[in-house]
């Protein structure tokens, strides 16, 4: 019997394990050394993951901390470059070739300048606010699939940190973790400009959380599992197996626009609202600490991009199912080296689909406005709660009758239920409008009776 130890931040089991059998949750690196036995078969010849299993983790680490913020520095280039290519402008030209190592001057001379302190600020949560809004970044990125499963050392591992069975609701939990930062910093700061903007981070967080949750909930009831690497799986083959398509699109664009009011980004940046708040909650940062905020920001872009790639668009997988012709795995040596880098699932599918969507959202922070506030709340709690639960009821009543005669029925009751619930919801929403245009008119009518009456006392 060969017995496989599993680490607990990887999401795995203690277990223990025949010839050729093993364990199917988690990152197989701590299953073992796989070695032939006297008839040819792989087995586990041992439990150590005190050697190179740790060496292995280090070095995962390692790599995507520093893909995060490779990722993020050239994202800021690019999201400059793209702007003044719509703007008929040239852009980073400067530091180094085509101006790419413009991000890295403008943070080495932000590393470089004076860390100053308000003189009503909480000091020691004004310090800490930048380290926890720049954190949950790369933890979040830590469950992402870069792709499939690479040897070695004869250690057989994910290309992925690590693969709790909860990686969704890690992300989750870490997302809403994240805005605690710029509430935290706001508050810190003393001062009114960045307090208001914390309480607009805290405001915008509820209103969109609760959206993202319920799209999210429509990829668990699909997929049946909380595992991002098994999410990514459950889509594996062709581009009609993508979550987007099996949910019908509702929830991957709910989920993208509530992402996008969770990154603070514009058309939601009301946190910030430079015409309103000056710099919102980080008006009083200077220095190392505003770059961290800074580089927060766009690393949540990637890492956002990279989850919402991973939860509806296939994550690493390739959009079509290409057979034979990107089989590498028989090459004698490299063979499974170039399988996992560049077959069919691998972290160049990953990296395009996450340069399309960060594309996206350049293109959406150079064309569309600012939103008032208002208007980013009825966004929020009367459109996109309401239709995130009902397609999630409309879901759960077609899963519920798979391979059933009763399945036609249930999709009929889930639709005809959301019809009546979204018509009550209307009506209420026209009362409400209806009164808030009376209470106006009246408000108008006095004000326009107390002009009046003050031109007749003054004649």
């Amino acid at each position: 019997m060969a017995l496989v130890v599993n680490l607990a931040s990887s999401g795995l089991v203690r277990t223990g394990l025949g010839l050729g059998r093993f364990a199917e949750d988690g990152d197989p690196l701590f299953k073992g050394k796989w070695v032939l036995d006297d008839a040819g078969n792989q087995i586990v010849s041992k439990v150590d993951w005190w050697g190179w299993p740790l060496i292995i983790i280090a070095v995962k680490v390692l790599v995507a901390f520093g893909v995060c913020v490779v990722a993020t520095a050239m994202s800021i280039w690019y999201l400059r470059k793209f702007i003044a290519d719509m703007q008929n402008r040239v852009g980073p030209a400067r530091a180094g070739k085509f101006g790419l190592l413009q991000s890295l001057a403008d943070g080495t001379k932000l590393f470089f300048k004076e860390a100053l302190f308000p003189a009503k600020a909480e000091k020691t949560v004004f310090r800490l606010a930048p380290y926890i809004a720049a954190v949950p970044a790369f933890l979040t990125f830590s469950v992402i699939p870069l792709g499939g499963v690479i040897d070695v050392a004869g250690y057989r591992t994910n290309l992925q940190v690590a693969d709790p069975p909860m990686g969704v609701l890690f992300s989750l939990a870490i997302s809403s973790i994240a805005v605690y930062g710029v509430m935290l910093a706001g508050w810190a700061s003393g001062s009114k400009y960045p307090l208001m903007g914390s309480v607009r981070a805290s405001a915008q967080m509820i209103s969109y959380e609760a959206a993202l949750g319920l799209s999210l909930a429509a990829v668990v009831l699909i997929t049946g599992s909380l595992s991002t690497r098994k999410i990514v799986e459950a889509q594996a083959g062709a581009i009609w197996n993508w979550n987007a398509v099996t949910t019908i699109f509702v929830p991957f664009i709910i989920f993208a626009i509530a992402a996008v009011a969770e990154l603070n980004h514009p058309p939601f940046d009301l946190v910030e609202a430079e015409s309103e708040l000056v710099g919102g909650f980080h008006t009083e940062y200077t220095g190392a600490r505003f770059a961290m905020f800074y580089l927060a920001e766009f690393m949540n872009q990637i890492t956002m991009s990279a989850l919402v790639t991973t939860l509806f668009l296939g994550g690493p997988n390739m959009p079509f199912n290409l057979g034979t012709l990107l089989r590498m795995d028989n090459i004698p040596g490299i063979g499974g080296f170039l399988a996992a880098m560049f077959g069919a699932s691998s972290p160049l599918w990953l990296a395009l689909k996450v340069f399309i969507l960060v594309s996206i959202l350049v293109a959406v922070r150079a064309t569309l406005p600012r939103l008032r506030y208002d208007q980013l709340m009825d966004l929020g709690w009367k459109r996109m709660i309401p239709i995130a639960l009902m397609w999630l009821l409309i879901l759960a009543a077609r899963q519920a009758g798979v391979d059933t005669p009763s399945r036609l029925a249930y999709m009929v009751l889930a639709i005809a239920g959301c019809l009546v619930a979204w018509g009550l919801l209307w009506a209420a929403m026209r009362v409400g409008r209806r009164s808030a245009q009376e209470e106006y008119a009246q408000l108008n009518a006095a004000a326009s009776n107390s002009s009046t009456s003050g031109r007749a006392g003054r004649l």
